[in-house]
């Protein structure tokens, strides 16, 4: 686990922060509407400092890759890659991480503090495949962007075409040394991961905000995921939750063929029978609410706990409270109301995404 390559740098007069298990991260760099506003007309820029890289490589690593993940790797050409997950014997998830495919290995990037795990977990795996893992975590700093304008800033900066598919990456020599640019989901929306060395990343990250792009921290980035309907480990996920209850179907394939939880991951899709899954919940105030609330809804006379709230924020697009909620089947319909806790108000659930330019569960953009 590493702390921030930035936050000393970027933690100016109007900025916000808050300790963390990292160090010390930035809640906003300003205003936290501007920052929207910038990030939902231009593009928002986050320090991605902190996420942690896992090498993969050697003769079998794509067999191996592709045998355990739940996405393709096998078929995989050099740039290709794309959201994937390591699920156990049950189906559910133990780590979430976007891979890369470079023709000579394979690049896992995981969320912060779990590249670690993520390597002791696939080398339980390993048997008499030709296969070397490491922790490369110290020597990346990513910065990502996303917003309508996200693309256009890179390109200029960079001095490089983002690559146009989904998942693919692209390296390139640019003013700023070697670089990969990668694009994937940020915040629930379609963008940018650079794949920086830490020092590289803060000439980086003052160019794009000349070029345009808006300085945006940790509350901007959920307000934009949590419109998306984007669920984050750590928040919304853990080791107890199925991928399609987590709205991760981009993550897993339903036709690669076994990997470890294919059988529970088929059945799901083929039977249904998810107990619950993530959803939407517009909140009648903008007051904060705690992860972990629960959720009520009363049947002839009496309360029923019918779901549990994961994530929370004050929504721009709907101006009023949003949150991310596992609520039980059979009770997911738009227009539902459930009881918050204890009362007196109710949330009603809302379609995902509610905001224009999010990708959708599919990985497709409403």
């Amino acid at each position: 686990m590493h702390s921030s390559t930035l936050t000393s740098a970027l933690a100016g007069p109007t900025a916000r922060t808050c300790p963390s298990e990292l160090g010390t991260e930035v809640l906003t760099f300003g205003a936290v509407p501007d920052e929207y506003a910038g990030a939902t007309s231009a593009a928002a820029l986050f320090d991605a400092t902190t996420r942690g890289r896992v090498r993969v490589s050697g003769p079998d690593a794509a067999a191996f890759l592709h045998r355990i993940t739940a996405n393709a790797v096998r078929t995989l050409a050099p740039g290709g890659g794309g959201p994937n997950l390591l699920l156990n014997a049950k189906g559910k998830i133990l780590h979430v991480f976007d891979l890369c495919c470079d023709g000579v290995g394979f690049e896992l990037s995981t969320h912060a503090g779990r590249a670690a795990a993520l390597m002791a977990e696939l080398d339980k795996y390993l048997f008499s495949e030709k296969v070397v893992l490491s922790d490369a975590s110290q020597d990346y700093a990513p910065l990502e962007t996303c917003g309508p304008r996200s693309r256009e800033f890179v390109e200029r900066v960079c001095r490089l075409e983002p690559p146009a598919e989904f998942g693919a990456h692209r390296d390139a020599d640019t003013p700023f040394g070697p670089l990969r640019v990668v694009r994937c989901a940020v915040a629930g929306s379609d963008g940018l991961r650079l794949e920086a060395r830490p020092e590289q990343a803060l000439a980086l990250w003052q160019a794009l905000l000349a070029a345009g792009a808006v300085a945006a921290g940790r509350i901007t980035r959920d307000i934009l995921r949590i419109e998306a309907g984007a669920a984050e480990w750590g928040s919304d996920i853990d080791e107890n939750v199925y991928p399609q209850e987590a709205r991760l179907e981009r993550a897993f394939s339903l036709d690669k063929g076994c990997y470890i939880g294919q059988e529970v991951i088929a059945k799901i899709d083929t039977y249904g029978g998810l107990n619950k899954r993530l959803v939407g919940l517009r909140i009648p105030h903008d007051d904060p609410i705690p992860r972990g609330t629960p959720l009520f809804r009363s049947e002839e006379g009496e309360w029923r706990e019918l779901g549990l709230l994961t994530s929370w924020c004050y929504s721009f697009a709907l101006d009023t409270g949003l949150a991310l909620a596992y609520v039980k089947r059979r009770h997911q319909e738009p227009g539902t109301r459930l009881r918050i806790g204890d009362g007196p108000h109710e949330g009603t659930l809302v379609e995902l995404p509610v905001r224009a330019g999010a990708l959708t569960a599919s990985g497709t953009q409403p």
